[in-house]
């Protein structure tokens, strides 16, 4: 009778499937979190040395809902933050078809000119339907987008306020790490949700129309009380005699608002982007807006107080989203509304007797 070879161990268990603890979905897993932890570090490390690419990837793990694309996002932000701060932030705003995408790209390509490196954070509207953008910006700054000192990011707006949040405050940040010292915000400009943007910005830049009945408009409060400049827009051929009156009417209403914090005194230029003609004297007047501002110690006082407010609206997104997703809230939820249904409660009532149970669990 033969005797049967023994086998070592290490043969042994090359025969041995793996144990049923260890599930090959669990171990695709781990090895995925090690891979998403290398790849954040290399986009961080990159990201600082200006890489293009790696500024996009970070930006849209930024914007992911995904867990842990936002522990990725996260990691790169706190190793970005040292190297940010060292720009001027311009934020644009204005009607649909007032030419903002044009003004970028004419004024964009100025700063490049001047040895500037520009990033545009554009907020593409987002169908409150299929919740889809077109994302049409980089089309449409056709000559800006090949620039290699320029960085072009359409983000669609969802349902933030004014189409930008957090996630567009945080972008800001990263440009600014990869290294561009100029970054222009464009908003979607739908009314006085515009107010989101203008806490993210050091210079308020709004676009206006002659002609059009925006004159009228542009005169309420709200959005011209923010406006640190009002450039009225497409002054060429036979609207430039409308654009002069427009401008009289702006320097006017300006006259009747308070003084800004900032000591600054808005004013109201023209320019026609489609020409590159009254490009440089926006810049100018952006120039002596921040020379002012720094000297007179409101440019890092503004900055210190958005940071504040971009904490205390954080809280509140977070508060918020944890009530909502709490399990016991769920079901209480459901209870108050049944009873405000059937006329058993108020709003009011319900609404304390759930934030009241909130607060002890």
């Amino acid at each position: 009778m033969t005797t049967p070879s023994k086998k070592s161990t290490l043969s042994q268990s090359n025969s041995i499937p793996a144990s049923a603890n260890v599930s090959t979905n669990a171990a695709e897993k781990i090895k995925s979190l090690r891979k998403e932890k290398k790849d954040h570090s290399v986009i961080l490390n990159q990201l600082l040395q200006g890489n293009h690419t790696a500024l996009g990837k970070a930006i849209t793990l930024v914007e992911s809902n995904n867990v842990n694309h936002q522990e990725q996002a996260s990691a790169i932000i706190e190793g970005a933050i040292a190297s940010a701060g060292k720009s001027i932030r311009i934020g644009i705003t204005g009607v649909p078809g007032v030419g903002k995408s044009t003004f970028i790209e004419s004024f964009g390509g100025y700063l490049l000119k001047l040895g500037k490196k520009v990033a545009v954070l554009a907020v593409d509207p987002s169908s409150t339907i299929s919740k889809g953008s077109i994302l049409g910006d980089k089309t449409r700054m056709e000559n800006l987008v090949k620039e290699q000192n320029a960085f072009i990011r359409p983000s669609p707006s969802g349902d933030s306020l004014g189409g930008v949040a957090r996630k567009t405050r945080e972008s800001i940040l990263l440009c600014e790490a990869a290294g561009f010292d100029v970054i222009l915000i464009e908003t979607v400009g739908v009314g006085q949700s515009e107010t989101t943007v203008h806490s993210m910005c050091d210079f308020f830049l709004l676009l206006k129309l002659a002609g059009a009945g925006d004159e009228l408009q542009g005169i309420k409060r709200g959005i011209m009380e923010m406006a640190d400049a009002i450039v009225i827009n497409k002054a060429d051929g036979e609207n430039i005699k409308a654009a002069n009156n427009a401008k009289l009417d702006f320097k006017r209403a300006l006259h009747l608002y308070p003084p800004k914090e900032s000591s600054w005194l808005p004013e109201v230029l023209l320019s026609s982007a489609l020409y590159n003609e009254g490009i440089p004297e926006i810049w100018e007047l952006i120039e002596s807006f921040n020379k002012i501002t720094t000297e007179n110690g409101y440019f890092q006082l503004n900055r210190k107080e958005q940071s504040k407010f971009w904490l205390l609206q954080t809280i509140n997104e977070q508060l918020k989203h944890s009530f909502y997703q709490n399990p016991e809230i769920k079901v209480a939820l459901e209870k108050q509304l049944k009873a405000i249904f059937d006329n058993k409660t108020t709003a009011f009532i319900a609404a304390k007797q759930l934030l009241d149970k909130f607060s002890k669990l």
